[in-house]
């Protein structure tokens, strides 16, 4: 469970900012979204299942979901994948000359087997300058670690990390270092970050998400369940099959340079897996009738060729949605409305802010520009977020709760006449074309 994620001195991000996934004491105008959209949380704590931000191109919207990714990736793989003279791949706020030299921060609280974590660092592109660990298993806080430099103090309950602190680079973190020597605690919080599920509706990074979708395809039990969902997202799909084809080697493209290095590692395995010349054909079954109108043999179309963008971008999505909301874990998308119609951004949404397809309190933070899903019948206050860059090119994050707003605000009316702020100053676009 994700309870708040901060970040200062990180590319657009001057300030520290915030985005808290704590409900608050506000009433909603439909009283059904505080029971539906808000769940009780261990520590006596009542969080959020879903979290939407919003802002002009170029607010920040990407740059926060970037900073949980890149800490994400840094948590997981700095012990083994920095060398000892490596550089760390962390870009602060660069339009100010006292932040360029400073370390970028990151803290995220989450909650893992009923207690909870904060856990954070400060990163140059040289080092770790900072880096600490507390854990609150009932009220009060404790600290395991904190780390100043190359110094590093543990606390009484985190005797894992004896001995280590000698092993841990300057440009690695030590809690995954003590991960990796097998360290229970260091463990639990490596698998948090593991389960956080972090992705785009743009570009060539649907490859990682169908490549996933296509492995649950192959347990029965999540078959079931993806194939339920597409059919109740109403596409006219009736059924998926996957195949095995061989294709010749000199049909299979490179992949692109400018795809992740953590994309390009998934995807080089899932050759392995599939072997070499083979890729997997997607087939989506459709009803077919006769002259009577009576169902004959079932048509199958070729996902690739037959299929929109959209249905290609859900299908992709699918895999996802139904693993977290399986398993309880947290799901981050950048433009969700992307390529989708916006009743199907609004019942993905749905998904998460229902106890009976959510049982096990899934959470999804989400990006987007769809105004249709600012709406008092759908999301709360603290639910809806803005990101707002200001004139010094500098993003700002808030939340709508932060407003005095009447409870039977229209929210998207509101927002597009600029009452909330975060939307783009386009000022007088016929006049400067007309001069140019």
């Amino acid at each position: 469970m994700l309870i708040a994620f901060s970040i200062a001195n990180y590319r657009s991000f001057r300030d520290e900012v915030t985005l808290s996934m704590v409900a608050g004491s506000l009433k909603a105008k439909y009283a059904e979204l505080d029971a539906k959209n808000v769940f009780a949380a261990p520590g006596g704590i009542n969080l959020l299942t879903s979290a939407a931000i919003y802002g002009a191109n170029a607010s920040g919207k990407s740059n926060l979901i970037a900073a949980i990714n890149f800490m994400r990736y840094f948590v997981i793989n700095s012990s083994e994948r920095t060398e000892r003279t490596g550089g760390i791949d962390v870009e602060p706020f660069r339009l100010r000359t006292q932040t360029v030299d400073q370390p970028s921060s990151f803290e995220i609280v989450f909650i893992v087997e009923e207690r909870r974590y904060r856990y954070g660092f400060e990163v140059t592109a040289e080092r770790v300058e900072a880096e600490w660990l507390y854990v609150a298993p009932k009220v009060r806080e404790s600290r395991l670690f904190e780390r100043d430099g190359d110094e590093i103090i543990l606390g009484e309950k985190f005797k894992e990390g004896r001995n280590l602190s000698a092993r841990t680079r300057p440009n690695a973190l030590f809690l995954s270092v003590v991960a990796q020597f097998d360290g229970k605690i260091a463990q639990k919080a490596l698998g948090w970050f593991r389960s956080l599920s972090i992705t785009t509706g743009l570009g060539h990074l649907d490859v990682g998400m169908r490549f996933f979708t296509e492995r649950l395809l192959s347990d029965e039990g999540s078959a079931e369940d993806i194939v339920a969902l597409i059919k109740q997202l109403d596409l006219g799909i009736e059924d998926i099959r996957i195949e095995k084809v061989v294709v010749p080697i000199s049909d299979i493209p490179p992949l692109p340079d400018e795809i992740p290095e953590e994309l390009r590692t998934a995807l080089e395995t899932a050759q392995k897996f599939l072997g070499e010349g083979e890729r997997r054909a997607v087939r989506t079954v459709h009803r077919k009738v006769d002259d009577a109108g009576q169902p004959v043999t079932p048509e199958l179309f070729d996902l690739d060729e037959h299929e929109s963008e959209g249905t290609k971008k859900l299908f992709a999505l699918s895999g996802l949605l139904v693993d977290v909301l399986n398993y309880g874990n947290v799901l981050i998308i950048d433009e969700l409305d992307a390529r989708l119609h916006p009743l199907l951004t609004r019942e993905i949404v749905r998904l998460f802010n229902d106890p009976e397809t959510n049982p096990n309190h899934a959470q999804l933070v989400f990006a987007t520009q769809d105004t249709n899903l600012l709406d008092n019948r759908l999301l709360r206050r603290d639910q809806i977020w803005f990101a707002e860059k200001d004139r010094q090119g500098v993003s700002h994050l808030y939340s709508l709760a932060e407003f005095k707003v009447r409870n039977d605000a229209i929210y998207d009316k509101d927002y597009i006449q600029g009452r909330y702020g975060a939307i783009p100053f386009l000022g007088d676009i016929r006049q400067a074309l007309e001069q140019n």
